[in-house]
């Protein structure tokens, strides 16, 4: 096992791989930028390391100045979190050239699965269903139109190295391709690096379902289940589930082998996600694989007893994953809630600043993983999460039930918060019967 591990991240995530480092027995090293100097995972690290400036690009994602770090402090190897560098295949070959071992999947899946039309592409050769689209890069306005005239609109524009919603656009007819289609390049060049794009046909109301795969360096690839992911705003997810709702165990199973022969198909190894969207007929469609642990993960960990973080450090240390624990066993309903410090009144505005009150909720099944408290500083210059509520009860009704109640004693103040909008959210009568899709909020709430 590994002695000391360096986390190339902030935040909630950074918090919460210390956690588990600790009850592992592994020594942590904190980085973190110049903003951050106050920050609470920097207290709880054995050690921390000021990597930059404010600015991402000078701190959190200079390759350089994390490995230099981990060099000093002599770390074994390196987990990246979520988000940043975690995805980013060239510093994992760093990582491996600098004999420091990089706890996620190896270079060639990443590689690949970063690159989104290539995965569509492989997927579809391994005979797993996607959805019908160019196959491969768009390079010009006139091969996206006339592609279109076969897949009739609406399409959407996406981008090949995308996340977090950028570089996306629907389209529901030739003038608006013609419009969106510069707008959807420059953003992806200046989000991603690359203005490359690729074309498929638009679903109108489908879920989000992912699967959480869990594979060693053996050979074993499983399943632990699935995530509800279809209430999102603007491509960002707000409001994750175990179990899903409203869909027939047959179907769940055999989307669940299609997530595991995705995985194998790339020959896939440590922990990352199998996503698809599903139709309203019912009809499902790869669309990609997250390597990373998620931000959404700890519903899967309240509902099968998981510690998802010791699992991925315990398979990049070489451990097995056979004959340690029955990982298809589940109880109960998981509901987690993403509090993003943003103005749901100003159109989710960031909303940085001093935190100048705040109470975490507590009692039986509720869980709050964030790296906030009174006199913490939100700063502009990172992702808007400040906490992640995550609930756990018999069934979903009672999970409901409790969140409202944990919503209600959730006390942040001195910034703007998506509290007030969660709580919407549960009251809404087709959220409560699981009545959702990924459209649900921009139609419940509409002008709202």
């Amino acid at each position: 096992m590994f002695k000391r591990i360096l986390i190339a991240n902030r935040g909630e995530i950074a918090l919460r791989i210390i956690r588990t480092c600790r009850e592992m027995g592994i020594e942590c090293v904190a980085v973190y930028s110049t903003a951050d100097k106050n920050s609470i995972h920097r207290e709880f690290a054995d050690q921390s390391v000021c990597i930059g400036p404010p600015q991402p690009v000078k701190s959190y994602l200079n390759i350089d100045n994390i490995i230099t770090a981990a060099q000093i402090t002599n770390c074994d190897a390196i987990h990246p979190g979520y988000g940043f560098l975690a995805e980013n295949d060239q510093f994992v070959k760093v990582c491996h050239d600098n004999e420091i071992i990089f706890i996620g999947p190896p270079y060639e899946a990443i590689a690949l699965a970063g690159n989104k039309s290539k995965a569509v592409e492989v997927m579809k050769n391994a005979r797993i269903p996607v959805i019908p689209g160019s196959n491969g890069n768009i390079t010009d306005l006139k091969s996206a139109t006339k592609l279109c005239r076969r897949l009739g609109y609406p399409v959407i524009i996406k981008a090949v190295f995308g996340g977090g919603g950028k570089g996306i656009r629907i389209c529901h007819s030739k003038e608006e391709l013609a419009e969106y289609y510069p707008m959807a390049k420059a953003e992806s060049e200046k989000a991603f690096g690359t203005g490359d794009i690729y074309l498929e046909k638009y679903i109108s109301k489908p879920r989000h379902i992912e699967f959480q795969i869990v594979a060693d360096n053996y050979g074993r690839t499983i399943c632990v289940g699935e995530r509800e992911c279809s209430i999102q705003r603007r491509h960002q997810k707000l409001i994750e589930e175990v179990p899903v709702v409203n869909l027939p165990p047959k179907l769940l199973k055999l989307m669940s082998e299609y997530a595991v022969k995705a995985a194998k198909t790339i020959d896939y190894k440590n922990l990352g996600t199998i996503e698809f969207l599903l139709d309203e007929d019912n009809n499902f469609y790869f669309i990609e694989v997250n390597t990373r642990i998620q931000v959404e993960h700890p519903v899967t960990e309240a509902v099968t007893g998981l510690d998802l973080i010791k699992e991925q450090i315990s398979i990049a240390a070489g451990k097995r994953i056979e004959n340690r624990k029955d990982y298809s066993n589940t109880r109960g309903h998981a509901i987690e809630f993403r509090i993003n410090a943003e103005d749901p009144l100003n159109d989710f505005t960031p909303s940085p600043g001093k935190i100048t009150k705040s109470f975490i909720p507590g009692g039986p099944g509720v869980r709050v993983d964030t790296f906030i408290g009174t006199e913490s500083e939100v700063p502009p210059f990172y992702d808007s999460l400040l906490a992640k509520l995550i609930i756990w009860n018999k069934d979903r009704e009672s999970a409901i039930a409790r969140s409202a109640r944990a919503l209600d004693e959730l006390t942040i103040e001195g910034v703007r918060t998506t509290i007030g909008f969660h709580k919407r959210i549960l009251s809404n009568k087709k959220f409560i019967k699981g009545d959702i899709h990924t459209h649900f909020i921009e139609e419940e709430f509409k002008g709202q």
